[in-house]
């Protein structure tokens, strides 16, 4: 009897555990598991310091695009505190935003990653702190919807390229003015309507998320586009 018992015991928790495994992989599908572990492998080679990009759904997103020729039409800079990485990006408003959130934000979860060239002899501890202490009076700011080169409200390439200027002391790319860009499709001209009115500010100097993902001093470490 006894031994029918252990045999009965037997069974039911190899029926009980093939059930739970079922469940699990229905659940939770094996491809997830390797695409976290993916995921992880190359978020874990993200430095202080990188800049990542990405493609957001909106219709100024979409007139940035189109406007500069790119694919990208948001873009961040990786700022690691308290061994935690973030995304320090300039939204509504500035803020640091953890990798992982800021990834899920755009489209398809697709980004590029790159680095400056050297980074390792140029960007020391040192450089790195007053970059973090120059972008932090930025923290919470607005953001500029009119592109305007003021610290009263930034945008996002902005934010970085003056982050790299003021804090290493390196140009990542050479300043545009507004009327270098492509302004003639509808949807750009459907913007900038809706902003200036007829008093578009063709002179203003602009930076683009292109500018940047195109800036010979960048590498790139990771485009799963």
């Amino acid at each position: 009897m006894k031994k029918t018992k252990y045999i009965f015991l037997g069974v039911s928790f190899i029926i009980s555990f093939a059930c739970a495994l079922y469940v699990t992989l229905l659940v939770f599908p094996m491809d997830s598991f390797s695409k976290s572990k993916k995921e992880n492998s190359v978020t874990a080679k993200i430095q202080d310091g990188d800049i990542i990009f990405q493609t957001s759904e909106s219709s100024q997103c979409e007139a940035v695009r189109i406007a500069t020729g790119s694919k990208f039409s948001h873009c961040g800079i990786i700022f690691i505190a308290n061994g935690k990485k973030f995304v320090f990006e300039a939204v509504q408003p500035v803020k640091l935003t953890p990798l992982d959130k800021w990834i899920e934000h755009g489209k398809e979860g697709k980004y590029v990653v790159k680095r400056l060239k050297n980074a390792t002899a140029i960007l020391d501890w040192k450089t790195l702190e007053k970059m973090k202490s120059y972008g932090n009076q930025f923290m919470g700011k607005q953001y500029d919807a009119y592109f305007e080169w003021t610290d009263t409200k930034i945008y996002c390439s902005e934010l970085i390229w003056k982050i790299y200027k003021n804090g290493a002391g390196i140009e990542l790319c050479k300043l545009q003015e507004l009327k270098d860009f492509n302004l003639t499709d509808q949807r750009v001209q459907k913007v900038l309507k809706e902003r200036y009115g007829n008093a578009i500010p063709l002179e203003e100097k602009v930076v683009s998320p292109s500018n940047l993902s195109d800036s010979k001093l960048l590498t790139t470490i990771f485009d799963n586009y």
